[in-house]
Protein backbone atom coordinates (compact mmCIF):
# COMPACT_ATOMS: atom_id res chain seq x y z
CA UNK A 1 0.00 0.00 0.00
CA UNK A 2 2.82 2.07 1.11
CA UNK A 3 4.13 1.48 -2.72
CA UNK A 4 1.42 2.61 -4.46
CA UNK A 5 1.11 5.82 -2.13
CA UNK A 6 5.02 6.76 -2.92
CA UNK A 7 4.23 5.56 -6.80
CA UNK A 8 1.11 8.34 -6.74
CA UNK A 9 2.98 11.10 -4.92
CA UNK A 10 6.37 10.48 -7.24
CA UNK A 11 3.33 11.04 -10.55
CA UNK A 12 1.90 13.53 -9.35
CA UNK A 13 4.68 15.57 -8.21
CA UNK A 14 6.44 15.17 -11.55
CA UNK A 15 3.09 16.88 -13.28
CA UNK A 16 3.10 19.37 -11.38
CA UNK A 17 6.61 20.64 -11.75
CA UNK A 18 6.23 21.29 -15.59
CA UNK A 19 3.19 22.27 -14.99
CA UNK A 20 4.13 25.00 -12.55
CA UNK A 21 6.97 26.21 -15.45
CA UNK A 22 4.87 26.30 -18.03
CA UNK A 23 2.01 28.54 -15.98
CA UNK A 24 5.13 30.54 -14.83
CA UNK A 25 6.17 30.96 -18.28
CA UNK A 26 2.95 31.82 -19.86
CA UNK A 27 2.57 34.60 -17.03
CA UNK A 28 5.70 36.23 -18.06
CA UNK A 29 4.53 36.37 -21.20
CA UNK A 30 1.14 37.61 -20.41
CA UNK A 31 2.65 40.77 -18.00
CA UNK A 32 5.58 41.21 -20.73
CA UNK A 33 3.07 41.68 -23.53
CA UNK A 34 0.66 44.15 -21.26
CA UNK A 35 3.33 46.15 -20.77
CA UNK A 36 4.75 46.21 -24.28
CA UNK A 37 1.30 46.37 -25.60
CA UNK A 38 0.23 49.57 -23.05
CA UNK A 39 3.11 51.56 -23.52
CA UNK A 40 3.44 50.88 -27.28
CA UNK A 41 0.18 50.35 -28.82
CA UNK A 42 -3.51 50.18 -27.27
CA UNK A 43 -3.24 47.51 -24.27
CA UNK A 44 -4.95 44.25 -24.78
CA UNK A 45 -7.52 43.73 -22.01
CA UNK A 46 -7.14 40.10 -21.41
CA UNK A 47 -3.59 39.80 -20.49
CA UNK A 48 -4.66 41.44 -16.71
CA UNK A 49 -7.30 38.68 -16.47
CA UNK A 50 -4.95 36.10 -17.84
CA UNK A 51 -2.03 36.99 -15.37
CA UNK A 52 -4.42 37.53 -12.34
CA UNK A 53 -6.08 34.09 -12.39
CA UNK A 54 -2.45 32.53 -13.62
CA UNK A 55 -1.28 33.35 -10.09
CA UNK A 56 -4.47 32.09 -8.47
CA UNK A 57 -3.75 29.05 -10.43
CA UNK A 58 -0.16 28.40 -9.21
CA UNK A 59 -0.24 30.58 -5.93
CA UNK A 60 -2.35 27.01 -5.04
CA UNK A 61 -0.49 24.84 -7.30
CA UNK A 62 2.75 25.70 -5.99
CA UNK A 63 1.36 25.47 -2.49
CA UNK A 64 0.57 21.24 -3.55
CA UNK A 65 4.20 21.00 -4.82
CA UNK A 66 5.27 22.45 -1.51
CA UNK A 67 3.44 19.95 0.37
CA UNK A 68 4.67 17.45 -1.50
CA UNK A 69 8.74 18.86 -1.27
CA UNK A 70 7.51 19.21 2.81
CA UNK A 71 9.05 22.86 2.26
CA UNK A 72 5.77 24.70 3.74
CA UNK A 73 6.47 26.55 6.88
CA UNK A 74 6.94 24.32 10.40
CA UNK A 75 7.26 24.95 13.56
CA UNK A 76 9.16 22.11 14.59
CA UNK A 77 11.15 22.91 17.84
CA UNK A 78 8.79 21.67 20.56
CA UNK A 79 8.42 18.55 18.23
CA UNK A 80 12.17 18.17 17.67
CA UNK A 81 12.25 17.73 21.94
CA UNK A 82 9.80 14.77 22.38
CA UNK A 83 10.77 11.81 22.48
CA UNK A 84 10.10 9.13 19.44
CA UNK A 85 6.59 7.76 20.16
CA UNK A 86 5.50 11.04 21.13
CA UNK A 87 6.52 13.12 17.86
CA UNK A 88 5.05 10.56 16.10
CA UNK A 89 1.42 10.72 17.80
CA UNK A 90 1.96 14.73 17.49
CA UNK A 91 2.83 14.36 13.71
CA UNK A 92 0.03 12.01 13.65
CA UNK A 93 -2.60 14.30 15.44
CA UNK A 94 -1.50 17.10 12.89
CA UNK A 95 -1.48 15.26 10.17
CA UNK A 96 -5.20 14.32 11.18
CA UNK A 97 -6.08 17.78 11.36
CA UNK A 98 -4.96 19.09 8.78
CA UNK A 99 -6.87 16.33 6.72
CA UNK A 100 -9.76 17.19 7.83
CA UNK A 101 -9.21 20.85 7.14
CA UNK A 102 -8.05 19.99 3.61
CA UNK A 103 -11.23 17.89 3.53
CA UNK A 104 -13.65 20.59 4.49
CA UNK A 105 -11.56 23.15 1.89
CA UNK A 106 -11.98 21.03 -0.71
CA UNK A 107 -16.12 20.39 -0.13
CA UNK A 108 -16.16 24.40 0.79
CA UNK A 109 -14.60 25.37 -2.71
CA UNK A 110 -16.56 22.84 -4.61
CA UNK A 111 -19.86 24.47 -3.13
CA UNK A 112 -18.08 27.97 -3.81
CA UNK A 113 -17.04 27.16 -7.15
CA UNK A 114 -20.88 25.76 -8.21
CA UNK A 115 -22.32 28.64 -6.83
CA UNK A 116 -20.33 30.90 -9.16
CA UNK A 117 -20.41 28.68 -12.22
CA UNK A 118 -23.24 31.78 -13.98
CA UNK A 119 -20.31 34.30 -13.24
CA UNK A 120 -18.24 35.26 -16.57
CA UNK A 121 -14.93 37.03 -16.11
CA UNK A 122 -14.93 40.79 -17.69
CA UNK A 123 -12.72 40.66 -20.50
CA UNK A 124 -12.78 36.86 -21.72
CA UNK A 125 -15.71 36.07 -20.67
CA UNK A 126 -14.34 32.84 -19.81
CA UNK A 127 -16.70 31.29 -16.66
CA UNK A 128 -15.20 32.20 -13.27
CA UNK A 129 -16.18 28.12 -12.17
CA UNK A 130 -12.71 27.73 -14.06
CA UNK A 131 -11.11 30.19 -11.95
CA UNK A 132 -12.40 28.89 -8.79
CA UNK A 133 -11.93 25.47 -9.43
CA UNK A 134 -8.18 25.15 -8.42
CA UNK A 135 -9.31 25.83 -4.96
CA UNK A 136 -11.23 22.24 -4.49
CA UNK A 137 -8.81 20.78 -6.89
CA UNK A 138 -5.58 21.76 -4.75
CA UNK A 139 -7.31 21.34 -1.49
CA UNK A 140 -7.61 17.76 -2.61
CA UNK A 141 -4.23 17.27 -4.13
CA UNK A 142 -2.41 18.50 -0.77
CA UNK A 143 -4.81 15.76 1.06
CA UNK A 144 -3.91 12.96 -1.12
CA UNK A 145 -0.39 14.20 0.49
CA UNK A 146 -1.73 14.33 3.69
CA UNK A 147 -3.17 10.96 3.49
CA UNK A 148 0.16 9.42 1.66
CA UNK A 149 2.08 11.09 4.95
CA UNK A 150 -0.25 9.91 7.85
CA UNK A 151 0.11 6.75 5.85
CA UNK A 152 3.51 6.30 6.02
CA UNK A 153 3.81 7.93 10.14
CA UNK A 154 1.08 4.86 10.93
CA UNK A 155 2.38 2.14 8.65
CA UNK A 156 5.83 2.98 8.73
CA UNK A 157 6.42 4.88 11.31
CA UNK A 158 7.88 7.46 9.12
CA UNK A 159 7.34 10.91 10.19
CA UNK A 160 7.70 14.06 7.39
CA UNK A 161 11.46 15.47 6.89
CA UNK A 162 10.96 19.32 6.75
CA UNK A 163 13.43 20.85 4.83
CA UNK A 164 15.90 22.97 6.57
CA UNK A 165 15.66 26.73 5.65
CA UNK A 166 18.07 28.25 3.32
CA UNK A 167 20.99 30.53 5.30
Amino acid sequence: MLRLAEGIDRAIGAALRPLLFAGMAALIVSITLQVVTRVFFTAFGWTEEVARFLLVWLTFLGSVYAWHEHRHIAVTVLVERLPDAARRAATIVALVLALAFLLSLAWVGYEYMSIQSFQKSAAMRLPMSYVYAIIPVSALLMAWFCLSDLLRAILAGKTPEFAEPAE
